[in-house]
C-alpha cells in the first residue's frame, strides 16, 4: 500500500521520526507499492529551510527513497481553503473568537464540561453568535475556525468506520467505529493560517492517492475526526495503522530539543543505519 511520512520542519528529526519513517517506507516496499514524503510547513513562524534541508539528509542517510516531487503544504495553500469553502458551503463550521484564556475560564466555570481523549472540549460559546455579529467581528478581530460536529453529524446523517491494520481478529485489518466526538469542535483553520493539521492531512492523503496512513499511536483518536471530514468533503478513506512510540528513559516521547537523540547528533557519534533499525527493534 501506498505510505506516507509527514514531518514538520521546526527541528532536527530523531529516534522517533526514523521509527516512524521506516515503518511507513518498509509498509510501502513489501507491498511494492509507493513511498511518498511530505513536508508540513503550513505554520511558516517555526519552520526553518535549515530543519527541512536537515530532513531529506537523515532520511537520504537512512536509505529512503520517495517519490519527487515532494509535497510542501506552503505551497498549496488553495487545496486547503476550497476544503474550508465547501465545508463553510455546507454549513458545518463557524468562527470562534475566544482566546485560550477565555476558553479555559468557561471550561472552569462549567461543572460537566464534555471531555475526550486530548482534554477538555471547546464549550461552544461562539457556535450560535448572530450572523450580523459573526460578520463584523470577523473583520476586525482574530479568530479561528471551527467545525461543528453537531451539524456535521446530522448532516452526514450515518455512522462512519476506519480500518484499522493489527486490529482486527489474529491482528488483521479491523473495522472500527469512527466517533468524532470524542474531540468536539475542532479546529479546521485560523485567520492566518489556511488549515489545521486535521483538514491539511485529509486533504494532502485525499490528493496524493495515499492507501495506507502509518502514524503513531497517539494520533489514534485524530483518525476519529477526520474520517469525518473525509466523509463531508468526499474523500476516501485510506487503511490506518497506529504503531507504537519510540520512548526515553523515562518514559517519554523523544523531543526536538534532545540533541544527544537526534539523527545528526547520533549520526555525528558514530550510529550507522544498521545500528538504528536495531535500536528501534526493526
Amino acid at each position: 500500500m501506498k505510505t506516507r511520512f509527514a514531518p514538520s520542519p521546526t527541528g532536527y528529526l530523531h529516534l522517533g521520526h526514523a521509527f516512524a519513517a521506516l515503518t511507513a517506507y518498509d509498509t510501502a516496499r513489501a507491498a511494492g507499492a509507493a513511498f511518498v514524503l511530505r513536508i508540513e510547513d503550513i505554520d511558516q513562524t517555526r519552520c526553518r529551510p535549515e530543519y527541512e534541508a536537515a530532513i531529506f539528509e537523515d532520511l537520504a542517510w537512512l536509505g529512503l527513497e520517495w517519490e519527487e516531487p515532494v509535497r510542501r503544504q506552503s505551497q498549496h495553500f488553495d487545496d486547503y481553503a476550497a476544503a474550508l469553502a465547501r465545508l463553510e458551503r455546507c454549513g458545518v463550521c463557524y468562527p470562534c473568537f475566544c482566546t485560550r484564556r477565555e476558553i479555559a475560564a468557561e471550561i472552569a466555570a462549567a461543572a460537566d464540561a464534555p471531555h475526550g481523549p486530548e482534554g477538555l472540549h471547546y464549550p461552544g460559546t461562539c457556535r450560535a453568535l448572530d450572523p450580523r455579529d459573526r460578520a463584523l467581528r470577523m473583520q476586525a478581530e482574530a479568530y479561528a475556525v471551527r467545525l461543528d460536529l453537531a451539524k456535521a453529524q446530522k448532516q452526514l446523517g450515518r455512522a462512519i468506520h476506519f480500518d484499522e491494520w493489527g486490529r482486527g481478529p489474529g491482528g488483521e485489518t479491523g473495522s472500527q467505529r469512527a466517533e468524532p466526538q470524542l474531540l468536539g469542535d475542532v479546529v479546521l483553520a485560523r485567520k492566518e493560517l489556511p488549515a489545521s493539521y486535521h483538514l491539511a492531512a485529509v486533504v494532502d492523503d485525499g490528493l496524493q492517492n495515499i492507501e495506507m496512513v502509518t502514524r503513531g499511536e497517539d494520533l489514534f483518536h485524530a483518525t476519529h475526526i477526520q474520517r469525518l471530514l473525509q466523509e463531508l468533503l468526499g474523500l476516501p478513506a485510506p487503511v490506518y495503522a497506529h504503531h507504537r512510540l519510540i520512548l526515553d528513559k523515562t518514559g517519554k516521547k523523544f523531543s526536538k530539543r534532545d540533541r544527544a537523540m537526534t539523527l545528526q547528533g547520533l549520526r555525528a557519534a558514530g550510529t550507522t543505519p544498521a545500528d538504528i533499525r536495531k535500536r528501534l527493534g526493526l
